[in-house]
């Protein structure tokens, strides 16, 4: 089955996962859409058992009838359901989350607090919101231990692995300050992510066309919005020259 590139660094992150383990995985695809994470999951010999849940009957009939012609309904459970809420405790090791913006996915997490604090390992793919989905799951107790991004069709999308934080992560999250790394990602800077450089400077010629635009504006609207893109700029042009060391 072929997959958009996207998707495809979802099942690369949960091979990871799933092999770091050592053991059969139990995986469930939240918002499965037509059924493709869960059916290359199994056929990849990734996961043993898969439940796809979706809030939608119309994407899960589509997914079922991907599912029944692959052969795999004694292998994939399709479930009807918001979020987390068709799971039950210690029934998947590995959750899912994409395709949906950041401030949903948490609001999935913080809605069912006991299954999330049965489930061992994550894959999250926010669509927006970056930098509050990061900050978000690490008031949640979970930390980020690898990330990849991919450009596809113009777009940019990320992909986390999420696993409940350590002790030592509990007690100095956040004790460095970096605003930056909640914007673009601790783990693609420490590994010089080279998508990440082609997404900076994008950001850095749209800054700096805005600060051309603002300069010679006046009034004090837009001295706040030019202060504002100035920052922002700096920001940036500083992640990318730690991108270069």
């Amino acid at each position: 089955m072929k997959l958009s590139k996207r998707l495809e660094m979802i099942i690369n992150a949960a091979s990871s996962w799933a092999v770091r383990q050592g053991q059969a995985i139990c995986a469930a695809d939240v918002g499965t859409d037509h059924g493709f994470v869960p059916i290359c999951l199994i056929e990849r010999g990734i996961a043993v058992r898969v439940l796809a849940l979706d809030v939608g009957e119309g994407p899960l009939l589509r997914a079922r009838e991907h599912v029944k012609e692959r052969g795999l309904m004694d292998r994939i459970e399709l479930r009807l359901g918001d979020g987390l809420k068709p799971l039950a405790c210690g029934e998947a090791d590995l959750v899912i989350l994409s395709g949906m913006g950041g401030e949903l996915m948490l609001r999935i997490l913080k809605e069912s607090s006991l299954v999330r604090d049965s489930i061992k390992g994550w894959i999250f793919s926010p669509q927006s919101e970056l930098a509050m989905f990061r900050r978000g799951l690490e008031e949640l107790g979970l930390s980020i231990i690898e990330e990849s991004m991919v450009l596809e069709d113009g777009k940019f999308y990320v992909v986390m692995t999420g696993e409940k934080a350590s002790g030592e992560e509990q007690v100095h999250k956040g004790a460095a300050g970096r605003e930056y790394e909640y914007q673009y990602g601790k783990r693609l800077i420490e590994k010089k992510n080279p998508v990440l450089g082609v997404f900076l400077e994008k950001q850095e010629r749209q800054l700096a066309a805005l600060w051309e635009r603002l300069k010679n504006q006046g009034g004090q609207k837009a001295e706040k919005r030019l202060k504002e893109v100035e920052a922002k700029l700096e920001e940036v042009r500083m992640v990318q020259e730690l991108l270069l060391k």
